[in-house]
């Protein structure tokens, strides 16, 4: 199935500091009448099953059959899993980078306080596939208790939204979105490295269910579209110091400008934190980029493709996904 330039807005890396997808949500459905708004994705780490499924069902309530619920695991307590096989690359050419390597982060003072901010003192989180249960059950009405205790959710019971899972990595996020049958969202964008180890995965978990019969993938790619190579590049060019600035742990800063990118003086030891991010954002003019995603699509079998796009001016934003609906529309 060729996939459809999907309207569901994809989101940058996430800052976890900045908890806003519910009011981003329905801002943007009170402003429009086909986007699916939602949330790209909810980071369960330090949430509760209860709250997400109260606040999302309260917009639902709002703007009914409109709302994608994604749910991530990122801050919440890693299962032991194997190490990951080295990445493959797939036989149409698209460009697969060696595994980046996070270990730098994990010793981080401002990743240590954000964690501190965002979880109660001494919270533990809950595993993630007993909390994505404990997600479906109340949306659907049929939670119980180890004991039988019924608990309906006010706002949320019975809530019209579309639950996908975000995963990076064939390991437990694929895992619960398989067996459950539910929609799978992979980021290249964010780990090109694993995105087809991610989607192999999902579908080698896979069971048919209630929302699904057969698989159903999105991969998110950051792509920046101008009339012409050479505009789309001089777009792109703050993408790297952005991405640098999440990878040091420095925080994400405001996305550059040209001449800020421009004046960065960038050491050997900086242009290797972001090379996989840099050489995957897929940059240029509509057919090249068309060309690209078509590519994304057949490696991985994605059903849509998921578009972000980051640059400076929210006029080149708009005119970058303008360029490319066209492009993608006339094929």
């Amino acid at each position: 199935m060729e996939p459809p330039l999907p309207d569901r807005g994809g989101r940058p890396d996430p800052d976890p500091l900045l908890h806003r997808r519910e009011h981003e949500a329905s801002l943007t459905a009170s402003a429009t009448s086909t986007i699916r708004p939602g949330s790209g994705a909810v980071q369960l780490g330090h949430r509760t099953a209860l709250s997400t499924v109260e606040e999302f069902g309260l917009i639902d309530a709002l703007h009914p059959g409109r709302l994608d619920l994604g749910l991530g695991r990122s801050g919440g307590r890693p299962p032991g899993q194997p190490a990951q096989a080295p990445p493959r690359s797939p036989a149409n050419g698209l460009l697969i980078p060696p595994l980046f390597n996070p270990q730098h982060l994990l010793g981080s003072p401002r990743i240590a306080l954000q964690r501190k901010l965002l979880m109660l003192p001494n919270a533990e989180s809950q595993d993630y596939a007993e909390q994505i249960d404990d997600v479906l059950a109340p949306l659907a009405g049929t939670y119980r208790s180890p004991d039988g205790i019924e608990a309906h959710a006010v706002p949320g019971e019975g809530a019209d939204v579309e639950v996908w899972i975000l995963g990076s990595s064939g390991g437990q996020s694929a895992a619960v979105a398989g067996a459950r049958g539910l929609r799978f969202a992979a980021n290249y964008h964010v780990s090109p490295a694993t995105v087809l180890e991610a989607v192999d995965g999902y579908r080698a978990f896979f069971q048919p269910s209630e929302f699904l019969d057969t698989p159903y993938v999105s991969v998110s790619a950051d792509v920046v579209v101008a009339e012409d190579d050479e505009t789309a590049r001089e777009l792109a060019e703050g993408y790297g110091l952005w991405v640098r600035s999440i990878r040091t742990a420095e925080g994400a800063i405001e996305y550059p400008t040209l001449k800020e990118a421009r004046a960065h003086d960038w050491t050997d030891a900086d242009r290797a934190l972001v090379q996989d991010r840099v050489d995957t954002q897929f940059v240029g003019s509509p057919g090249r980029v068309a060309d690209q995603l078509e590519q994304l699509q057949e490696a991985t079998g994605a059903d849509e493709l998921l578009i972000t796009t980051m640059n400076h001016e929210h006029t080149d934003r708009v005119r970058s996904y303008r360029l490319l609906a066209v492009e993608w529309a006339r094929r």
